[in-house]
């Protein structure tokens, strides 16, 4: 049986020591910290794994010899995983009830896991997501003060303020770990919200039509934004162009108005979004 505790996102900040960001994808394991007022100087290193070995394991050695790690300049971390999410209106969240909900919702198995949540003040909602116990004893035994939060948490914070600009719908493409998570607010909340395998582009394409056409946008009026690691890029987005006028790339630096994490090579789109949100 999965346990479950809360949790809540954390801006990186300056208040005493900063927070040093370890974020845990599905295949990737990178490291960040803020080494600037407002986070003006980034130091960020992605660590390459192991495939034959556990997360957990990984981790471990990473600690060993990692740049970032060996020898950490704080006992502050915010862990952030990419697992299966579900999102809950914050009206309905009930901390007795999330983990049956999240069980009926995923069928992987829960073995091994803890079941954690973050609540999204913007969008009323709360992210139900899983980490497993072996990474987060690796995690709290070197660090004294830790938070865990989801990967998609400041993209989705970001997107919905981005999605106020102009008075046409939106509907935004988020890509990672060939993955495809598309999005659409109204009010301060989802409209929609799913994640979908996106490992060849006509899968791409199939979805997003599927998703657009499900919410009645219109094919010359509305807007769809692609960000990410999105892949075949200028095919995908040619290819769409065929049935939504209005394709977007976004480009991240012009997004975060050349913040520094915008200008970090190899840096996903999640910790830009997280580290330019001051």
């Amino acid at each position: 049986m999965a346990e479950t505790e809360n949790s809540t996102l954390t801006a990186p900040t300056q208040h005493r020591k900063p927070r040093i960001t370890i974020r845990m994808g599905q295949s990737t394991m990178s490291f960040a910290l803020s080494e600037g007022p407002k986070n003006s100087q980034i130091d960020y290193e992605e660590y390459d794994i192991n495939g034959s070995i556990s997360q957990a394991a990984n981790l471990r050695e990473a600690f060993k010899n990692s740049r970032l790690l060996a020898h950490p300049a704080t006992d502050r971390a915010q862990a952030i995983v990419d697992t299966p999410v579900m999102i809950v209106p914050v009206e309905e969240f009930s901390t007795n009830q999330a983990p049956v909900l999240y069980r009926h919702t995923f069928s992987s198995s829960l073995e091994g896991t803890q079941i954690v949540w973050s609540v999204i003040p913007q969008l009323n909602a709360v992210a139900v997501f899983t980490v497993n116990k072996d990474l987060r004893t690796v995690v709290e035994d070197h660090f004294d003060d830790v938070k865990w939060s989801h990967v998609c948490i400041p993209v989705w914070t970001h997107l919905y303020r981005r999605s106020f600009t102009g008075q046409r719908r939106k509907v935004y493409a988020y890509f990672h770990e060939r993955r495809m998570d598309l999005l659409s607010f109204q009010q301060n909340r989802f409209r929609f919200a799913n994640s979908y395998d996106a490992s060849h582009k006509a899968d791409a394409v199939y979805f997003v039509l599927n998703v657009w056409k499900q919410l009645g946008f219109s094919q010359h009026d509305d807007e769809l934004y692609m960000v990410g690691d999105i892949p075949d890029r200028d095919l995908l987005q040619d290819e769409l162009h065929q049935y939504v006028r209005n394709v977007y790339v976004i480009n991240p630096s012009a997004d975060f108005n050349r913040s520094a994490a915008s200008k970090t090579p190899g840096m996903p789109y999640d910790l830009m979004a997280m580290y330019s949100t001051v």
